[in-house]
């Protein structure tokens, strides 16, 4: 019993209090001691809760059930919009922004926006420049872990990209999408000055060149400038006199195909420039 009110209102609140527990390493604060007791398991590392089907161990519980569907195959996550599942919940809320627009990852050096944040961390490093992702058989380095995967296909030689009308196999998609147009006939890009059009960029790059005059592949022997690196490749030929090309039936040799497809001719007898077609005046 109090003799006064004032003491019993105060005894009252004693009750009324949380009793914060605080973690000494961190600024972690929780009402409960089992609470603390779980999140020390960051500071010290220790991960009681392990899959019984592979090496994977965590410290909660919650992360073993989210593991656990890799092995079960469950998305208990699905979207309302279409029929995309998943197994956690925040892969749903990414996907989500597919349907919403939502890019909350901005980039403070350009307007580049993202609905993920690895997109973001991936763009930055067109500023940085940065390549954490290197080949263990050369120097290559990149930014992606998708182009490294790329990359070492030059080493395996593996081609998974495969042409459903002929023997093509390349190490990119984007490699047998060009293809295809080989078969097709596509023609995306082209050409706004005239009605030039063609199968690849590079393509219309170099086609853009006759308007612009710009030849950017220049020899370091004379003066000789070009728009394309293959004639600048042949054109050095002319200072090395390699000569690639070589007839099979005889010695002859030569720096250009050209050279060696109306040599062939002396051959095979072929004369396209008969006395029938010459101009008549």
């Amino acid at each position: 019993m109090c003799k006064r009110k004032s003491l019993l209102v105060k005894h009252i609140k004693t009750h009324a209090e949380v009793m914060w527990f605080t973690c000494k390493i961190c600024q972690y604060k929780c009402k409960y001691q089992s609470r603390l007791k779980t999140h020390m398991r960051i500071h010290t590392d220790v991960k009681p809760f392990t899959c019984k089907l592979c090496d994977y161990k965590s410290a909660y519980n919650s992360s073993l059930v989210r593991h656990m569907r890799t092995h079960t195959g469950e998305k208990p996550h699905y979207c309302t919009s279409c029929k995309y599942k998943s197994a956690t919940n925040g892969d749903l809320l990414i996907h989500m922004r597919t349907h919403t627009g939502e890019k909350p990852f901005i980039c403070m050096l350009c307007d580049y926006k993202s609905a993920q944040n690895s997109s973001l961390v991936r763009h930055m490093r067109t500023h940085t420049g940065e390549k954490p992702h290197y080949c263990t058989s050369c120097k290559y380095k990149s930014a992606t872990n998708g182009d490294l995967v790329i990359h070492m296909r030059t080493h395996t030689g593996e081609k998974p990209f495969i042409c459903t009308l002929c023997d093509y196999k390349s190490a990119q998609n984007s490699s047998l999408v060009r293809h295809m147009r080989t078969h097709t006939g596509e023609k995306p890009h082209y050409c706004t000055l005239c009605k030039y059009k063609s199968a690849t960029n590079g393509d219309l790059v170099i086609h853009m060149r006759t308007h612009t005059g710009e030849k950017p592949f220049i020899c370091t022997l004379c003066d000789y400038k070009c728009a394309q690196s293959s004639h600048l490749v042949r054109h050095m030929r002319t200072h090395t006199g390699e000569k690639p090309h070589y007839c099979k039936l005889c010695k002859y040799k030569s720096a250009t195909n050209g050279d060696l497809v109306i040599h062939m001719k002396t051959h095979t007898g072929e004369k396209p420039f008969s006395k029938s077609s010459s101009y008549v005046s």
